[in-house]
């Protein structure tokens, strides 16, 4: 039966219901079931099933881009395994965490740590991994997280096929914590260890508003960053400056090649409320949606994605799968030659 985009989402295994086999796919989606580092609410390990559940609701059509369905999204299984080990090492993790913060000294949790930090670069390795056979196919790789930490085995696997690239990063947090409770792998350290890749020329960080003195320091030290604070991107529009010009503000440092990593609380805790650590502030849907399609629009290579840090709840995960939705699009339109949306 030929595929109708109007019709109801019938669950098929892929995102968005889409009929296509990931060997025949432009765009790869990789759920990534982890969340053992999490410092507050847990749950983003069950996202990338929840958003693949949620997605089926996506209506295909969209007012930019003619026949969207046609974007040819390809999903790769669920690894069980790495599930089973999410949820292992995340009661050991949360072990560390209740007996660090009971006052504990740290040294006498190093053999747990130890073993904790082991299964998340396993998870890292299996994300490189996955990553690798994605570009090997010429697609683009789409991280579907998960907690934050996720995407690092992916920024590996990038870094060895490009030599230069940036990081257009929407966060309410800096992540450049060199480990947080221990964990050198953490959810709040993905950009300090994406920052240890020689290939990454620039991260532009966006609706950033919840972090430490050492982030902040690092944030001033560091030519490769350029930080757009929330709470500045709030005060210009106060006084009158629009969305379109700080858009075109944020994009003019990336390079060529752009990575997107995009935590869901980057957008205000109004639209996804469960995410583990929400944050006042952040973007609108809408506001999000218009940064990205400029960046698709600017002449700019998306070379790879992530969304993380949704949770299972019902509301989240269909936000989520909306975005994810998006991000396809303009992944697509990036690639695409003569196929710029209006």
């Amino acid at each position: 039966m030929a595929f109708n985009p109007n019709d109801i989402g019938q669950p098929n295994g892929n995102y968005f219901a889409l009929p296509y086999a990931l060997d025949e796919a432009e765009i790869a989606l990789i759920p990534v079931p982890w969340d053992v580092t999490v410092s507050f609410r847990s749950g983003a390990g069950c996202a990338p099933q929840a958003i693949l559940e949620a997605s089926a609701q996506v209506d295909l059509f969209d007012a930019d881009v003619p026949e969207a369905w046609k974007i040819k999204i390809g999903t790769a299984p669920l690894d069980g395994a790495l599930a089973a080990a999410n949820k292992k090492f995340r009661r050991q993790a949360e072990n560390i965490i209740r007996m660090l913060e009971q006052g504990v000294s740290p040294e006498t949790v190093t053999d747990k740590l130890e073993k904790v930090n082991a299964a998340c670069e396993a998870m890292n390795d299996y994300v490189y991994r996955e990553t690798q056979k994605q570009l090997a196919a010429q697609r683009i790789p789409a991280i579907v997280g998960g907690e934050h930490s996720v995407p690092l085995g992916a920024l590996r696997a990038l870094s060895e096929k490009y030599g230069s690239f940036g990081i257009l990063h929407i966060d309410a947090h800096a992540d450049l914590r060199k480990a947080y409770e221990g964990f050198t792998c953490s959810h709040a350290s993905i950009m300090y260890n994406a920052l240890q890749l020689d290939s990454v020329k620039r991260l532009v960080q966006v609706a950033v508003r919840d972090y430490c003195s050492d982030e902040a320091e690092r944030m001033r030290g560091d030519e490769r960053i350029t930080v757009f604070p929330d709470m500045l991107l709030h005060e210009a529009a106060f006084n009158g400056k629009t969305w379109a010009a700080q858009t075109a503000e944020i994009l003019q440092p990336l390079p060529q090649k752009v990575y997107i990593s995009f935590d869901i609380d980057g957008l205000s805790p109004d639209y996804c409320p469960n995410t583990g650590t929400p944050v006042p502030g952040g973007l609108s849907y809408a506001q999000a949606v218009y940064l990205l399609k400029q960046l698709a629009l600017s002449g700019r290579q998306i070379i790879g994605l992530d969304l993380c840090e949704a949770a299972p709840a019902a509301n989240d995960a269909n936000i989520a799968g909306r975005l994810l939705f998006k991000l396809c699009c303009y992944a697509h339109w990036a690639a695409a030659k003569g196929n710029k949306p209006k």
